[in-house]
C-alpha cells in the first residue's frame, strides 16, 4: 500500500498497539528538555506528543497527508510536515532521530538512512524500530493462501524486513556507527474477532482491492481458517518480529 493511502481513523481505532507497545523504545531514546528531535514516520503523532511532553522540540514527518492532518490535531506546539523519508533535507540540526514501525515500508533503505544521517548533528543519535527478518511470516502466508483459495493471485509483499547484519550494513554504509541492535519476537494481540481482517484492511489493502467487495466476507473466513493453527491463542495475534537499533553520527 502506498504510504499516502493510510486510513488514520482505522489506524487509531483498531491499531493502537503500533504506538502503545513502544514505551521501551521511548526509554531508549531518553529525550530531554531542549533537545531537537525528528520523528520519521510520525503517523498520527501519539509518540511525537510523548517526546514533546518532556520539553523536547519535535518535528514529525510522514508521507501521508491524512496522517499529518490528524497529527496536527494533537498539539499546536509541535511541527508536522508531509515529507518523504527517502528525500527530506532539514540540514544537520537534530540531536536525535526517532522512528517506530515505519522503516520497513521504505525502499530503498539506503535513501532513508542517508537522510537520517544528514539530519543529525555530529554526535547525534538514531533510535529506531522496524519489522525484522521473519516479521508476520505466518500472517502473510495465511493471506496468500486465502487469496489463492479464491483464485486470486495475491500482490507481492513489498516490505523490507532486514536481518541485524543487513540493516547494520545499510546504516554504516551512510556513515552511522551502530551501537546496539536486537532482533526479537513480539507476538502482538489484535483487537476483536475481526482483528485479522482489520489488519489486512490497514496494512495489506492491495489484497482486498484484488477481490470483489461482495467476496470480502468469504476472504475473511478463509483467512481465519488458514491462520488459526498458528495465530489463534484465545484471541488473534500477529507474529511480529522487531529489529531495534541505536546508532550515532560520529563527531
Amino acid at each position: 500500500m502506498p504510504a499516502t493511502e493510510w486510513d488514520p481513523q482505522l489506524y487509531e481505532r483498531r491499531h493502537a498497539f503500533v504506538w502503545q507497545m513502544s514505551r521501551d523504545l521511548l526509554r531508549l531514546l531518553d529525550p530531554t528538555a531542549g533537545e531537537r528531535i525528528l520523528d520519521v514516520g510520525c503517523g498520527t503523532g501519539q509518540l511525537t506528543r510523548q517526546i514533546a511532553d518532556v520539553g523536547a522540540r519535535v518535528v514529525g514527518i510522514d508521507l501521508s497527508p491524512a496522517m499529518i492532518e490528524k497529527a496536527r490535531q494533537v498539539g499546536d506546539e509541535m511541527e508536522f510536515r508531509v515529507a518523504d523519508a527517502r528525500s527530506f533535507d532539514f540540514g544537520s540540526d537534530f540531536d536525535a532521530v526517532f522512528s517506530n514501525a515505519v522503516l520497513h515500508w521504505v525502499v530503498p533503505p539506503e535513501a532513508a538512512a542517508g537522510c537520517m544521517f544528514r539530519a543529525l548533528k555530529p554526535g547525534g543519535r538514531l533510535v529506531c524500530e522496524l519489522g525484522g527478518k521473519g516479521n508476520v511470516a505466518a500472517l502473510l502466508a495465511a493471506i496468500d493462501a486465502a487469496a489463492r483459495a479464491m483464485s486470486v493471485e495475491p500482490p507481492p509483499h513489498q516490505n523490507y524486513y532486514p536481518t541485524i547484519a543487513d540493516y547494520g550494513a545499510v546504516l554504516e554504509g551512510v556513515g552511522l556507527e551502530v551501537r546496539s541492535a536486537e532482533l526479537f519476537d513480539r507476538p502482538t494481540p489484535l483487537e476483536g474477532s475481526d482483528g485479522l481482517f482489520n489488519w489486512v484492511k490497514m496494512f495489506r489493502r492491495r489484497v482486498l482491492d484484488a477481490i470483489h467487495p461482495t467476496r470480502h466476507d468469504d476472504f475473511a473466513a478463509l483467512l481465519a481458517e488458514q491462520a488459526k493453527p498458528s495465530l489463534w491463542h484465545d484471541r488473534w495475534y500477529a507474529d511480529y518480529r522487531r529489529l531495534r537499533i541505536v546508532a550515532r553520527r560520529p563527531g
